[in-house]
C-alpha cells in the first residue's frame, strides 16, 4: 500500500531509540543537578547527557560530582577574628607610644626675652611672642595643677610632671584643660594671649624645680632636646 504524499513515514527503530535515550539522560541530569536542601554539599551530574549515538538498552551512567558548599563562620571563628583585631590595635598603639616625643617646645613664635635681670627686676621665665590664639602645648607628660585666673598673668596653666617639676604658662588668652587632668607632651593646653601685665601677645614660660625654685627654662629644655 502506498503512503499518502502528505504524511511522513515513521522514523526507523534505531532513531526512536536515540530519542528515548536522550530524554532519559536529560531527566537524569536535571534530577542530579538539584541541590540537597539543608545539607553541606551539592551534587551535580557530570556527563549525564552524553551518549554514543547508538540504539539499544545501554545508557551511560551519570557521574556525580561533589562540590563543597561555603559555610558561614561560627562563633569561635568570629571570636578569633575579633581577638586578632584587638591585638593588632594594641600593637599599633604601643608602637605609636614609643614614637611620640617626650618633650616639646611650648609654642611656636619669636623668642623675645630670656631668664634673668630685666628692667631693674628679675624675669623668672622666658617669653615667646606670637599672634593671639597661637596654640600652647604642654612641654611634657603631666597633670594640670591649676588652670584659670592668676595675678599678673591674667590667665595661666600650671602642669606638674613625674619628677615633681612644674611648668608654668602665663598670659594665655584661653585655656582648654582643668585641674587634675592628665596631659601628654605636645598636647594643646591653651592659646597665646595678652592678658595681665603684658606688653604684647606672648607666652611667658617658667620652670619650677621639685624644690619649688624658678630655674632658667632654656638649659632645662636644651637638656631634653628642645630648642627655643
Amino acid at each position: 500500500m502506498r503512503t499518502p504524499l502528505h504524511r511522513l513515514p515513521p522514523p526507523p527503530s534505531a532513531l526512536r531509540g536515540r530519542v528515548v535515550l536522550a530524554a532519559v539522560a536529560a531527566g537524569a541530569f536535571a534530577a542530579a543537578a538539584t541541590s540537597q536542601k539543608g545539607g553541606e554539599e551539592v551534587q551535580l551530574a557530570h556527563g549525564a547527557a552524553a551518549f554514543t549515538g547508538q540504539g539499544g538498552d545501554t545508557v551511560s551512567v551519570p557521574q556525580i560530582l561533589t562540590v563543597s558548599r561555603t559555610t558561614a563562620a561560627g562563633p569561635a571563628e568570629a571570636a578569633k577574628l575579633l581577638r586578632s583585631q584587638q591585638l593588632t590595635t594594641q600593637r599599633e598603639a604601643q608602637e605609636a607610644e614609643k614614637r611620640r616625643p617626650r618633650f616639646v617646645r611650648p609654642a611656636a613664635g619669636e623668642f623675645t626675652s630670656g631668664y634673668g635681670a630685666r628692667w631693674n627686676a628679675v624675669h623668672l621665665g622666658i617669653d615667646i611672642a606670637g599672634p593671639i590664639g597661637t596654640p600652647i602645648y604642654s612641654v611634657a607628660d603631666g597633670v594640670v595643677k591649676e588652670a584659670g585666673p592668676a595675678s599678673g598673668f591674667g590667665y595661666w596653666v600650671c602642669v606638674e610632671h613625674a619628677d615633681g617639676t612644674i611648668t608654668v604658662y602665663g598670659h594665655v588668652d584661653t585655656y582648654s584643660v582643668r585641674a587634675g587632668q592628665r596631659v601628654k607632651a605636645g598636647e594643646q593646653i591653651a592659646r597665646m594671649g595678652n592678658r595681665g601685665q603684658s606688653t604684647g601677645p606672648h607666652l611667658h614660660f617658667e620652670v619650677w624645680n621639685p624644690a619649688g625654685q624658678k630655674i632658667n627654662p632654656l638649659p632645662w629644655l636644651n637638656e631634653r632636646g628642645v630648642t627655643v
